[in-house]
């Protein structure tokens, strides 16, 4: 059964579906259509086990519906709203500083605690 969620129900879900890099590289997928797991596997360089993993915590989230077809199962993103949201999120442009320090001592974020080129020294470029 659907049900439709508070704000902040959604938000939280939002947040732990795009909070791992795996999941996004899967939403980002389905943003352009369905998507099986041997097919997602194969095109993002994973397990199928990986995937299978990730797409159970998308379909818990209430981001992505499994369909059957057949012996196969056939994922998409939940709602075509949620598909034109995720993709105004994805073009979204977020403000930072370049001269932050980041919180964490050692990020693993790409992009984070990275100075922009233009920040660095010429000996350092």
């Amino acid at each position: 059964m659907l049900t439709i969620g508070t704000r902040v129900d959604v938000m939280t879900r939002l947040g732990r579906a795009m909070s791992d890099a795996t999941r996004a590289r899967i939403l980002l997928e389905l943003l352009s259509g369905p998507g099986y797991p041997a097919q997602l596997a194969e095109t993002l360089s994973l397990t199928r086990t990986n995937v299978s993993n990730h797409l159970a915590c998308l379909r818990g989230c209430g981001i992505v519906v499994a369909l059957p077809e057949g012996r196969q199962t056939r994922y998409e993103i939940a709602d075509a709203h949620l598909t034109r949201a995720i993709t105004v999120l994805v073009d979204a442009v977020i403000a930072f500083d370049d001269d932050a320090t980041c919180a964490e001592e050692h990020c693993t974020v790409e992009g984070c605690c990275v100075p922009a080129a233009d920040a660095l020294p010429e000996a350092a470029r």
